[in-house]
């Protein structure tokens, strides 16, 4: 049945929200929209108690269902979900929220295969609802300004663009060696993992379809091949510890004197719980607590990928663990001036005049220290609103405009894989 859509309230209307997956980025989403006003929190589905407590204290009237599938089998609840589940789930629990009939805020990326990305747009499209994929560089402040200096002209047409995702050693090793994406067959390619925001965001930045792409990227350092003369297979135990820049025990216990940062969220996850009991224990005997040159890790831990896009316009991606985890880095190449920015800070070099103009998009709203640097909140203001209006298929990255940059990403891994130039 094709879901039908009334404006009738307009602006006034009051939002229900469904949340599916209360982890991190499902407990961030539900955050920001608490912060708007005619918004209700009305369910979740979540089958870790500690997440749940963490979501109950925000939302202690929220209807509680341990399965996605419990809460899909009621009578629809709320205009919208937010499915924010392990990335595999996204397939079948995204089609069988359409079928229902609600609107779908869906965390990145959209499933793990072309095929089952495939499935949810066209269940979209068949039930006549939205999806809206969590493309939150679309909606910086940062990217706001950006796109208005390149409309206005500042640099004249984009010929060339150079992006860089710097992981972060840390983060790298806690995620990707360690952690839940570590392994291709029971996860999937860093690249979608990690990346499909930033290869999303040069699409969406350069306006024009890409034609033709190659990758390079391998495991290159996270291999027992790499591990320091002397080493144990646990951090814990390890004599060499000190000297070692992924040192599990200084990583995970810095979570307990920094409440509210990354490194205490880091920490929850591993142990459970931010007490020294539980994170000792988790290192002790936990997968987190292992030599992060003896794990069952597979994924590449650098890579490249470099785009062709429509007149001969060029990108190119890099994403590294070999670096301090901080903002992305730009370079646009335009024929009358470059800009350089970092996530916050855009600087404007103009060949007409050879001067330099420097922008502070901190000053302009959403600081580059809040979720994604404004995203989280700049994508849930405009995705309510866009409810409101019955209009959320005109979000930026709606299914159909996200399919365009996920497609990029499978052909850059096929290229990757085989060695190959793949045209789209």
């Amino acid at each position: 049945m094709v879901h039908q859509r009334d404006n009738s309230e307009g602006e006034s209307r009051n939002i229900r929200l469904a949340v599916v997956g209360a982890g991190m980025r499902g407990h961030a989403y539900a955050s920001e929209a608490a912060l708007l006003p005619g918004v209700e929190v009305v369910a979740v589905a979540e089958n870790s108690p500690t997440a749940l407590r963490r979501f109950a204290e925000l939302f202690p009237d929220a209807q509680v269902f341990d399965d996605w599938q419990d809460l899909a089998a009621q009578p629809q609840l709320a205009d919208a979900v937010i499915v924010s589940l392990p990335d595999h789930l996204h397939r079948d629990a995204s089609v069988t929220f359409a079928e229902a009939g609600y609107d779908i805020l869906l965390e990145k990326p959209i499933a793990t295969s072309p095929e089952d990305c495939d499935d949810i747009e066209a269940a979209a499209n068949a039930n006549g609802v939205s999806v809206t994929v969590c493309h939150v560089l679309r909606y910086t402040t940062y990217t706001q300004k950006l796109q208005q200096l390149l409309a206005d002209g500042a640099i004249g047409d984009i010929m060339q663009i150079e992006h860089l995702e710097p992981v972060g050693h840390h983060h790298f090793a806690h995620s990707f060696v360690r952690g839940n994406w570590a392994r291709s067959k029971t996860a999937h390619s860093l690249l979608l993992a990690k990346s499909c925001h930033d290869i999303d965001w040069l699409l969406h930045i350069m306006g024009r379809p890409v034609e033709r792409v190659s990758s390079f990227g391998s495991l290159g350092y996270f291999r027992k091949e790499s591990q320091p003369e002397g080493a144990s297979d646990r951090c814990f135990t390890c004599p060499v510890a000190s000297s070692c820049a992924f040192d599990a025990v200084r990583f995970y216990r810095s979570g307990l004197n920094n409440p509210g940062s990354a490194e205490e969220y880091n920490a929850r996850v591993m142990a459970g719980e931010v007490t020294p009991e539980a994170i000792d224990k988790a290192l002790e005997t936990g997968p987190w607590g292992r030599c992060v040159y003896l794990c069952d890790n597979d994924v590449v831990d650098h890579q490249s990928v470099q785009m062709e896009f429509s007149e001969g316009r060029l990108a190119s991606f890099t994403l590294t663990a070999f670096a301090e985890g901080s903002n992305r880095k730009t370079r646009l190449f335009g024929t009358a001036g470059q800009i350089t920015g970092d996530g916050r800070m855009i600087s404007v070099y103009d060949f007409r005049t050879l001067k330099t103009t420097v922008y502070d998009t901190d000053e302009l709203g959403f600081d580059a220290a809040a979720g994604h640097g404004g995203g989280d909140r700049g994508l849930m203001r405009a995705f309510i609103a866009a409810l409101r209006e019955a209009s959320p298929e005109a979000m930026s990255s709606s299914i159909n405009a996200s399919m365009a940059s996920h497609r990029v990403v499978f052909a850059a891994e096929e290229a990757r894989l085989n060695g190959t130039v793949v045209s789209l």
